[in-house]
């Protein structure tokens, strides 16, 4: 589908044309609008505008010392409010105060809120904080106006200041500044706060300003002239400065053409544009445009490779890797990117929270793919970095430094150190709950076992407290999205090689291969198996289920066998862990389930399941797995006689081997039912209150180290599970699809969260909600259910 409006647009170019614009740009001319709509047009001659662009791109990292090097800034993503004055029809970052106080949401972020995530940022080695905003809410908001004059502060953007200064002061990280619009004042005064600064044009287009309807109309910001004159004032005030264009929000090619072509004349004139962004625009539900289409990615190829041969081989042009799939990164690449932006290995990106970031070492992974190493820079480039005494403030010096590789300007190894502490908030007064829990949100590490056990026993106003703390660090680390993965159940003790009709639990393999079949049908995107053979059935079979299961479906995620099972392969087999683990991914087993254990010690095991696997071989078993290079679940069976201690003891077990593998993707807190389970450990205190303390320790203790919480619909129902994803949980798990075929021979078959139950619930809350796959990406536009 287009995103030309007929009558403006360009028929495909003729090659002549192509080639000479192309020769134009490598000669190093100022191409012409005509000459820019020609590129963006080119056709059946893209192939050969790429390869322009890549070789570009290619001489420009070779000058700069660099060659085949593309970047990235390790960042965390701090929102600090989302209230804001304009109201563009595509954006889902923005909410009203009245959607802050339905959220629990507070109108700014506080600098405990802030630090807290930031200091979990520098642990995991990020330098770049990016701050992000609403522009100026306290001109449309009376809220917001309140909130900073409460606390003695003139403008959003003098706070965004102090926040700043106290990021790097407490942290040693950079503050990248991103508020929308600003005066030449007010780029002065934050000039010394941070290394660099940016705001996206989008596009010079005024028809999408003016007109009633169009996606910028009623958005003061978004004048494209105002936005101009902020980039020159920037410029001219000498700052670091990352700008782009937004392709597919209705613009015409000739706007594009235009957008291109003011931001390279503001860069000729002041040297300060550091980088480019080519963003292309996704549809976000609840917003004016979410039946628009996406951008269409042969007109966003081209837009990149044009943007390359525009600005030439010294510009960095950066592409959001989460914007696009994987399977197109390559068409990317050779269009001339040379950067991938701001990843974060902790939060989320709060602007599309429907697209989760790519784990840092898949991205390295494909950039190598593509021929490049993936290196990591500071929020200011490595051009700007070298000339601190035209670029940066003197203020930014010593922090920049602190984190600069001398040698390259990229960014040095290793997490960033306080650069010169401030007097900060200092320990929170009040009682002694209200002090543990800020230690909580603010160093997991920084509390002893039996502080943890007071945090799970809290009831009344403390446990308010509490739930409320542990949803503030879902909220700025994961972001709001609730998201599910569309799966079916098989459980494998069911499995036979000779099925008795008559037991609808039963199966073989004909029945392995349709039920794959039957759930991809029906829109699943994982098949999840588990559950140890009978004795009288060769462990063989737990290899012959996975290859039948790849054979039917090839690409349908195989989620399979616990430890308990993977060791019943390794002991019976003769095969050994290891050599389970390699048979199980040379079957075509894509996870693990890290099942199959209630909590992590020998006591509990001897009373209540000592036919689970010994705690040592279950924590040998999953270990063994991660570094096989299979991800897991993590769970915690809670409720029935373990202690308060043995709980704690358990998330720090899992904080451990995470520390060692990075293996687990989740963790599911999961209430045991039944005659040994519904055991409170407060007496007296409701089933609800026993779960929202479990679910809000267990996101503050393993914050930083297992990103997700899952809530265990099956186990809660659906109204609690609503109030335990407000107390820190951030996933639904599976929609546990019985299938068509043996529905059965799933455990807990009978019980199924279809996605529009899914999405209508998490809408009640306000939240986004996003379908997921497996390992938390995102799933091809194909194997998406439609939510109604």
């Amino acid at each position: 589908m287009t995103l030309l409006e007929p009558a403006r647009s360009a028929g495909p170019a003729k090659a002549p044309a192509v080639r000479g614009a192309i020769a134009r740009a490598e000669a190093g001319a100022d191409l012409t609008v005509d000459e820019v709509v020609t590129l963006l047009t080119a056709g059946d001659d893209l192939d050969t505008v790429l390869t322009a662009a890549g070789r570009m791109r290619d001489a420009g990292l070779a000058s700069a010392g660099r060659a085949g090097v593309i970047t990235y800034s390790r960042k965390v993503f701090v929102p600090l409010t989302t209230l804001c004055r304009d109201r563009c029809h595509y954006c889902i970052f923005v909410d009203t105060p009245g959607q802050l106080l339905k959220k629990r949401k507070p109108v700014f972020m506080s600098d405990e809120q802030v630090l807290t995530v930031a200091r979990q940022g520098a642990a995991l080695g990020c330098k770049e904080a990016l701050l992000t905003l609403g522009d100026r809410p306290e001109e449309r908001w009376p809220e917001a106006r309140a909130w900073l004059d409460e606390r003695g502060f003139a403008s959003t953007l003098d706070y965004v200041a102090h926040i700043a200064r106290l990021i790097t002061a407490e942290t040693g990280m950079l503050a990248h500044l991103n508020p929308g619009v600003m005066s030449a004042e007010e780029l002065h005064a934050l000039r010394p706060t941070a290394p660099s600064m940016g705001m996206m044009l989008e596009t010079t287009s005024r028809r999408l300003y003016e007109e009633p309807g169009q996606v910028h109309y009623g958005s003061p910001d978004k004048d494209p002239d105002v936005r101009l004159k902020v980039i020159e004032d920037a410029g001219r005030a000498r700052i670091p400065f990352t700008t782009g264009i937004l392709v597919g929000i209705g613009e015409t090619v000739h706007d594009r053409a235009e957008s291109l072509l003011a931001l390279r004349d503001a860069h000729a004139r002041h040297g300060h544009v550091q980088e480019v962004i080519v963003q292309n625009f996704r549809a976000k539900p609840r917003t004016a445009m979410q039946g628009a289409p996406d951008a269409d990615l042969l007109e966003y190829v081209a837009a990149v490779a044009t943007a390359r041969l525009v600005l030439g081989p010294r510009m960095r042009v950066q592409v959001p890797p989460n914007l696009s799939d994987p399977a197109e990164f390559a068409l990317l690449v050779r269009a001339g990117a040379d950067d991938w932006g701001g990843v974060s290995p902790l939060t989320a990106d709060h602007v599309n929270p429907e697209r989760p970031w790519p784990h840092l070492d898949d991205l390295a992974a494909a950039t190598a793919d593509l021929g490049f190493a993936l290196r990591e820079r500071l929020t200011a480039h490595p051009e700007f970095i070298a000339d601190p005494a035209r670029w940066l403030d003197p203020a930014m010096h010593a922090p920049v430094t602190a984190v600069a590789d001398p040698a390259t300007g990229l960014a040095a190894p290793g997490s960033p150190r306080p650069h010169s502490r401030r007097a900060g908030p200092g320990t929170p007064r009040g009682r002694d709950i209200d002090r543990r829990i800020a230690r909580a949100t603010g160093d997991a590490g920084s509390l002893d076992d039996g502080e943890w056990e007071e945090l799970l026993r809290a009831t009344g106003r403390d446990l308010d407290a509490l739930t409320a703390a542990a949803d503030d660090i879902r909220r700025y680390t994961v972001g709001e999205a609730v998201s599910l993965v569309v799966n079916r159940n098989l459980t494998s003790s069911g499995f036979r090689t000779a099925p008795d009709a008559s037991d609808p639990t039963q199966f073989g393999l004909d029945d392995v291969a349709a039920i794959a079949d039957d759930a991809w049908q029906l829109g699943a995107t994982e098949l999840c198996v588990q559950g140890m053979l009978p004795p009288g059935v060769s462990p063989e079979a737990y290899l012959d289920i996975a290859r039948a299961v790849k054979s039917a479906r090839p690409d349908l995620h195989l989620h399979a066998y616990r430890p308990q099972d993977v060791w019943d392969l390794a002991d019976r087999g003769g095969l050994g862990l290891a050599g389970a683990l390699a048979a199980m991914k040379d079957a075509g087993v894509d996870t693990v389930p890290g099942t199959g254990v209630k909590v992590l010690s020998e006591r509990v095991r001897g009373k209540i399941a000592p036919t689970d696997l010994e705690i040592d071989r279950w924590v040998e078993g999953v270990t063994a797995a991660h570094r096989a290079g299979f991800s897991s679940t993590s769970v915690l069976f809670y409720g029935h006689v373990e202690t308060a201690g043995e709980r704690v003891a358990h998330l720090r077990r899992l904080r451990e081997i995470q520390a060692v593998t990075g293996g687990f993707r989740e963790f599911v807190p999961i209430p045991l039912p039944g005659p040994r389970g519904g055991v409170p450990l407060v007496p007296g205190r409701s089933p609800l209150d026993e779960h929202r303390a479990m679910v809000a320790v267990s996101r503050l203790m393993l914050s930083g180290a297992i990103s997700h919480v899952q809530i265990p619909w099956t186990r809660v129902g659906r109204e609690m599970t609503a109030v335990l994803l407000q107390s820190g949980g951030d996933d639904l798990g599976g929609t546990l699809l019985d299938g068509r075929i043996k529905p059965e021979a799933g455990i807990e078959a009978g019980l199924e969260f279809p996605v529009p139950d899914a999405a209508a619930l998490v809408g009640r809350l306000f939240r986004p909600f996003r379908q997921r796959t497996t390992d938390y990406r995102e799933p091809p536009a194909n194997r998406k259910t439609p939510i109604r």
